[in-house]
Formats: C-alpha cells, structure tokens, sequence
C-alpha cells in the first residue's frame, strides 16, 4: 500500500511525531467516547491517535487520495469510530455535530482565521478546540493587550484561549517554512460582554481598518464620524485618542461599544 503525498496545493504537511500527536490531544483533554470533528485528517496519523483514546470521530477532508488511503489503513473501523466525508471545512454544517463535540486538527495555515471566525459565530460551536497553526498565527490569537489584533479580539470575545506546545518545522514531512503551535479554545459558557455580538464587531472592526493609525482616525474613518465626535466618544470610554487599537484591552472595547450605544453610533 502506498503512501499518500502531501499537497503544497493545499497547504498539507504530515505530521508523525508521537508526542506532538498526543499533545494535540491532550490539550482537547480527548478521552473515551468524545465526538471529535477532525479537519483535514491526510494520511491518518491524528486520527490513529484519536482512535487509541476511544473517540468517535466525524472527519473532513477535500483530497480524494486521502480519504481513499484512510479508508485502506483504517478499513477495520470505517464508519464504527471513523467517518469520513469529502467536505470543505468552509461550507461544512456545524450543526450535524452532537452537541459539546470537541475539534482536533493539523489544518492548512490559510484556514485558522476562518475556521475561527466559523466556529465562533455558529450555532453548534464545540466545547473545545485544539488546532495546530502556525505559530505567529497561534501568538497573535492568544495576544495581550499591546499586541492585539481583530483575531484575538474575536477569539478572545468567544473563547479562553491558550497556547500549547510548539512544533519544529522539522518534524513535518516535507518541513514547512515556520514553526507551529497548538492553540486551545475554551468555549465560554457566557460571552465575554453582555452585548449585540454585530454592532461590537463592527465597532471593532472600524478601529482596526487602519490599524497603524490613531483611534481618531481609524474609527473617525470605519465610523464615519467627524473627529470632534470621535475625540469625545474615546474621551467618555476613558480611552486616550492617539493610541493604536492593538493597544486596547478587551474592557476597552467594551467601554468603547458602551459609550457608542450611548451616543448611537453603531
């Protein structure tokens, strides 16, 4: 049987190391009997780690040679604790998940914003979700204030974030360019703010349209206000005008989106 290559068409890189493996399921704390959505499963070897902790596992993948070569390696338990559906995480339904699954996955650098921006504002988020990403990605979603950006803002908004461990380049076959690093979300049992989730982000969205600006000027510009009035929205929510979005704590924001629904600004 031979083996399946990985795609740079599709970002793919195997990941075989045993102990990262079983740290990406440590960090989703997989044990006996969970319902785990796996994106992107490639030849199998995350999904042989699942399958050593009794999970059940719904598994997406686009690369038809890839589902063809885990349907030989793991002919024994297909559709028992396997299932496999060609399937794009980007138009996949949340909703046909059992609710509290959990997420593991080795997935493609390009889709971490999406698929955390999907995941965040579904209606059947998971209870858990440890995703390896690249690294940088994985710092800034879990950044500190300072170093903000409209990813961690929106990560941070619907889950308790965390790093995991740091993968070398140099186990992956073939090696990407950069290091990885397991992120951890934490479904929040209760959102960070009590407030209307799409007038928030487009608050928040307006302060980061041109994030090397001001506020005053980025959200004069993304608010479409005069700068008078924005000069006196950020001066109410105790934010001083020259500094930079990436420099706002979440609480920040939330004074901010306070103060604006005030004034009816967004």
């Amino acid at each position: 049987m031979g083996d399946v290559e990985a795609k740079k068409s599709l970002g793919q890189h195997w990941l075989d190391d045993k102990t990262a493996l079983s740290a990406i399921c440590d960090a989703a704390g997989v044990i006996t009997g969970d319902e785990v959505l796996e994106i992107g499963p490639g030849k199998g070897s995350l999904t042989g780690e699942l399958m050593l902790r009794g999970a059940n596992i719904f598994a997406i993948e686009v690369d038809t040679e890839a589902i063809k070569y885990l349907e030989k390696v793991y002919k024994r338990q297909w559709d028992v604790v396997l299932h496999v559906e060609q399937q794009d995480v980007r138009t996949f339904n949340f909703e046909r998940m059992p609710k509290d699954y959990k997420i593991v996955a080795n997935i493609p650098y390009y889709l971490t914003s999406h698929l955390i921006q999907i995941i965040s504002e579904s209606n059947n988020p998971p209870s858990v979700a440890a995703i390896l990403v690249q690294k940088e990605v994985a710092e800034r979603v879990c950044a500190k204030q300072g170093s903000m950006s409209l990813l961690s803002v929106t990560s941070q908004f619907y889950w308790q974030t965390e790093l995991g461990i740091v993968v070398p380049a140099r186990l992956f076959t073939p090696p990407p360019k950069v290091d990885s690093q397991v992120i951890i979300l934490e479904r929040r049992k209760k959102l960070l703010f009590d407030v209307d989730n799409k007038k928030f982000f487009r608050l928040v969205k307006s302060g980061f349209s041109a994030k090397r600006k001001t506020l005053l000027n980025s959200l004069s510009g993304g608010l479409r206000l005069d700068k008078d009035q924005t000069n006196d929205l950020l001066t109410a929510a105790k934010i001083d005008p020259q500094k930079r979005p990436q420099e706002l704590s979440m609480e920040d924001w939330n004074s901010l989106y306070q103060q604006s629904i005030a004034r009816s600004l967004v």
